[in-house]
């Protein structure tokens, strides 16, 4: 897989670097702090966010001498949008990632993700032990602690429902969140981040074809059970899980730990909800920093 990184320099003091990122004729846009040659640390957003939602955490990791980078991932980045569900399946998804840490010239790395980031940080985690120095979820329990959740829990199944809407409603379903001037969509964040980055997401959503691509990784990546290929993860591992978060619930938190054969942090953040990076920054780089510290 080839790939390049092309620098941007935006000239605004203590502004994030703004990178390209090539994998094969895909352009990935990143940010990244910190200087070149720092241990790297890899950040992966969810739905339906990008790389901004870790600025905080960029600058505070770049600050601290690591070379931190978080990448709009494929189907985010407007070069890097192929059609069809076929492009995103979990493989491709991983591969991206490790591709993204080897534009860094990364053998091994730290790995920071959320909600469907963090359920390619999970299989990554699994295919690939030996790339990583350390692990961090935040909100997204393991795969299988999800299924067994929503397979006993009648809650967690219910909270589920929106991910078997998005993969049968094609077309459907992107009709609903944009409708109203994207009133839907905005709903989504719940009212618990700054407006702006709220404001700038739904922009970008909003282009020709975003929406769709950012959905089909509930469609190419997934089924109906959410069957994601994450087994025994035997990397050091930081969980993070915010008590007020509507739609991963505790059950399937606490089950995670019968998951994980090594070094194994489970923290609860009162008051904080899936959106813990921005709502709760502080207390989030204060948990990475310790963990990647000791990794």
């Amino acid at each position: 897989m080839e790939f390049a990184v092309a620098p941007t320099d935006t000239g605004a003091p203590g502004a994030l670097e703004e990178l390209t990122i090539a994998v094969g004729d895909r352009r990935h846009s990143a940010l990244a702090a910190g200087p070149p040659d720092g241990e790297f640390a890899l950040f992966l957003h969810g739905w339906p966010e990008f790389a901004d939602a870790w600025t905080e955490q960029l600058h505070a990791l770049g600050e601290a001498g690591y070379r931190a980078v978080a990448v709009d991932q494929r189907g985010y980045a407007a070069g890097a949008r192929p059609d069809g569900v076929e492009h995103y399946t979990i493989d491709q998804l991983v591969g991206d990632a490790l591709a993204f840490a080897g534009s860094q010239g990364a053998e091994r790395f730290h790995l920071v993700a959320r909600d469907w980031g963090g359920m390619i940080a999970w299989a990554l985690a699994t295919a690939h032990p030996e790339r990583l120095r350390s692990l961090t979820v935040l909100s997204t329990p393991h795969p299988a602690a999800l299924r067994r959740a929503a397979a006993t829990d009648d809650g967690q199944f219910h909270d589920l429902g929106y991910i078997r809407f998005f993969r049968r409603g094609v077309g459907k379903a992107e009709k609903y969140l944009l409708r109203d001037e994207a009133a839907q969509l905005r709903a989504v964040y719940s009212g618990r981040i700054p407006v702006e980055i709220v404001e700038r997401s739904v922009a970008r959503l909003s282009e020709p074809g975003a929406l769709t691509a950012t959905l089909n990784w509930y469609r190419g990546a997934t089924d109906d059970d959410f069957d994601i290929p994450a087994g025994r993860i035997t990397v050091p591992t930081l969980y993070v899980w915010g008590r007020e978060d509507p739609y991963l619930g505790q059950s399937a938190a606490e089950l995670t730990v019968h998951h994980i054969d090594a070094e194994y942090r489970f923290q609860i953040l009162d008051g904080a909800s899936q959106w813990m990076a921005m709502e709760a920054p502080d207390e989030v780089i204060a948990l990475l920093l310790d963990h990647l510290g000791r990794h």
